[in-house]
């Protein structure tokens, strides 16, 4: 399969009116290169394992739309056949529309033509084998090196899930699990993602472990990081649905069963949460939660002491806070 791009450079200040305009004309989805640092929301909203580095924010940003070549070398946008050479004309006509009453820089456009692209695995190349203290992380496409044979060794691969372990917000319950967790420990990992949580408790020692996802695409991903480390399906099992506000999950997962329920989500939703995690705990449980940058660390607290919780720890990496509790 062949693709032709458009990449064009503009300012970081007219991304959004640049990209409905060329929406207008057919050109939809568009990749944006920039080096805009996130505002504290969104690192909350969009945490992420695979993040590669950006330099100082320089106000310069690449736009990309990419269009599929048919056999006879043209192009459909809108159900219509069109050149390249007549998109590059459509395209550099709205430049100089927008040019006439705003600053889109450079403003040029580069045509390639590019084969293949795999938008689901292209993000495999940041995503390498790393520690977490002593916890080797390997993905499915790397091999073990000899001297590491030896290690606690975490097969994973997020798929379409979330969870690697490179964010810090999952390396700080990682840590906080390893304190608590014992051979008798029922663990519920509430927005378990890739399982990664609960697969790495179960190494720990922990007897089972329960998950619940909202994003059915956790199911598979679970399945498939199980199987590659070994993980019987009775010890580990996933349900899709909220927590929060679905009784039949709620009723499913069960009442009082739990010694550990550990929860890597957002700061608001850890909120909302936090009733329905102490619900599930045994008379002095742990609930450990991640996934609070820092200005959003008395929230979460405060709703952990209104649900009759003590704070037994507060844990800090980077921008991200680690709150874990015990129930009384």
């Amino acid at each position: 399969m062949k693709w032709v791009k458009f990449r064009i450079k503009t300012l970081t200040e007219a991304e959004d009116i640049m990209i409905s305009a060329l929406y207008d004309i057919g050109l939809e989805g568009a990749q944006i290169e920039d080096k805009v640092p996130l505002t504290a929301v969104e690192k909350e909203q969009m945490f992420v394992d695979i993040l590669p580095e950006t330099e100082e924010d320089d106000g310069v940003a690449y736009l990309s739309f990419f269009v599929e070549e048919k056999e006879n070398g043209m192009l459909e946008v809108d159900g219509e056949n069109v050149s390249p050479e007549e998109i590059l004309r459509r395209v550099e006509k709205e430049l100089e529309g927008l040019r006439t009453f705003m600053d889109i820089g450079e403003g040029t456009v580069a045509v390639d033509e590019t084969e293949d692209i795999d938008w689901i695995n292209n993000w495999k190349e940041y995503f390498h084998q790393f520690y977490i203290d002593d916890v080797l992380v390997i993905p499915s496409w790397e091999e073990v090196k000899e001297e590491d044979r030896d290690k606690m060794i975490l097969h994973i691969d997020p798929g379409t899930a979330f969870g690697t372990g490179m964010h810090e917000t999952t390396q700080l319950c990682i840590r906080q699990l390893k304190k608590h967790i014992t051979e008798e420990t029922k663990l519920l990992d509430v927005g378990t993602g890739s399982g990664i949580l609960s697969i790495l408790s179960l190494m720990f020692g922990a007897k089972e472990a329960t998950g619940t996802d909202l994003d059915p695409c956790a199911v598979e991903a679970v399945e498939e990081n199980k199987k590659a480390n070994h993980i019987p399906d009775g010890k580990f099992q996933v349900m899709t649905g909220n927590l929060i506000t679905e009784k039949e999950v709620q009723d499913k997962v069960g009442y009082g069963c739990y010694d550990i329920v550990v929860a890597n989500i957002l700061a608001d939703v850890l909120v909302a949460l936090t009733p329905a995690a102490v619900s599930c705990l045994k008379p002095g449980g742990i609930y450990i939660t991640s996934g609070i940058i820092d200005e959003k660390e008395g929230i979460v607290a405060e709703a952990v002491r209104k649900a009759g919780m003590e704070v037994v720890e507060t844990t800090y990496q980077g921008e991200w806070v680690s709150i874990t509790a015990r129930k009384a």
